[in-house]
């Protein structure tokens, strides 16, 4: 059988570098013209470390309640393992950064401090949809198999993006850029195409500990690990029951996630001005008052964060946030919305005005709630009365 001059030229070895260095040359003129700040391209056995690093996170349960992890541990070590025909792995950044401070909010205690990613629509609707404009166009130029993934799929995503050269993962296990210091949100596309691959970048923390040492909660054993049960983020985010007591205090008036150790990073004083593309907060959720917040029914709540990440908690794990916040402020005008909510009808939303109340109530005042604990059947809620000291 005869072979074609074309067929002949496609296995030449300079073909191939060609046709790779025009894919490389595409997806990453495709990603600035869908706003990304930094793509970068590695290889998919790039982490050959991570399912040891992954092993130990969950042997030492670290965890937490995110049973996903355990669950998904073998797809999430390996690319290969998730998807056997991915060869190249193009990892997208996007800087989200904030034009201040957010540890400012924090003396606002009659306020709610929403992490400054949850600030407008959720990421993870903004930039899959930028990724699958992209992912598309490459695959018919390319005629390659991709799949784009944005932090809910099983990909661990910091160790890829430092294998890639993005950044690397600092002290407080999150990646930091040296131009867009730790404020990047990540996303990435999985493809059968070879690409060029860049390099990795190497760790800059150097001797510095500001991540380690700005955490509310001492939720770092030690640096680059992070127990989740003691990190602010996972506690108002991930986890559905009561907070620990011991906790409660350390949260101050933090009602979604918590920004503390990436907004000590001396990195991010060297970020450039953010894409103009960048996801601008609304201005109703940069410090939205608690006597608001405590007041939200559920179809209020669903109202008021239509769009935003936070919806995805729901209305009962948000109030009980904002009621721990409540309990810190030592504002007494919130007293009147936690006597509503000792009698809402979710247990976990009773439970945590209990507590609230007890801090904000003198003494005299707070024994008068008898009446309540006396009614009370949930178990929880029950607990929470004693543990407030009520007869």
């Amino acid at each position: 059988m005869r072979t074609s001059t074309s067929e002949i030229t496609a296995d030449r070895p300079d073909a191939q570098v060609r046709r790779r260095e025009k894919l490389t040359a595409f997806i990453k003129a495709e990603a600035v013209a869908q706003g990304f700040d930094l793509c970068r391209i590695t290889h998919a056995g790039s982490i050959p470390e991570a399912p040891k690093r992954l092993e130990v996170y969950l042997s030492d349960g670290h965890h937490g309640t995110m049973e996903w992890m355990e669950e998904t541990r073998d797809r999430r070590s390996d690319p290969r393992t998730l998807w056997p025909d991915v060869r190249s792995v193009v990892m997208f950044g996007l800087n989200y950064g904030p034009d201040e401070d957010p540890r400012a909010l924090q003396e606002q205690k009659g306020r709610g401090a929403i992490s400054v990613y949850a600030r407008n629509r959720d990421y993870h609707d903004v930039i899959k949809g930028r990724l699958k404009e992209i992912a598309t166009r490459f695959a018919a130029r390319a005629g390659e198999d991709v799949k784009v993934f944005v932090d809910t799929a099983p990909v661990m995503e910091k160790p890829l993006a430092a294998a890639a050269g993005l950044g690397w993962q600092g002290k407080h296990t999150n990646l930091v850029s040296r131009s867009h210091g730790s404020w990047l949100f990540l996303g990435s596309m999985f493809t059968t195409a070879d690409l060029d691959i860049d390099e990795p970048e190497i760790d800059h923390c150097g001797s510095c500990r500001a991540c380690l040492d700005a955490c509310p909660t001492a939720a770092f054993p030690a640096p680059y690990r992070l127990d989740a049960r003691r990190c602010i983020s996972y506690l108002t985010i991930e986890h559905k029951g009561p907070i620990d007591p011991e906790l409660r205090p350390l949260i101050g008036n933090r009602i979604y996630g918590c920004d503390d150790c990436l907004a000590a990073c001396p990195w991010n004083k060297f970020a450039v001005s953010a894409s103009e593309m960048k996801l601008k907060a609304r201005e109703d959720l940069k410090a939205p008052p608690l006597s608001f917040l405590l007041t939200l029914d559920d179809p209020q709540f669903r109202s008021f964060f239509s769009g935003s990440p936070v919806k995805r908690i729901g209305r009962d794990r948000f109030v009980r946030n904002a009621l721990i916040a409540a309990g810190n402020s030592g504002d007494r005008t919130l007293i009147q919305p936690c006597l509503k909510l000792a009698e809402d009808s979710s247990p976990v939303v009773r439970g945590m005005a209990v507590w609230a109340l007890k801090r904000l109530m003198p003494p005299q005042e707070f024994e008068q709630l008898a009446l309540l604990r006396k009614e009370e059947r949930d178990p929880y809620v029950l607990d929470e009365w004693q543990l407030a000291g009520a007869a």
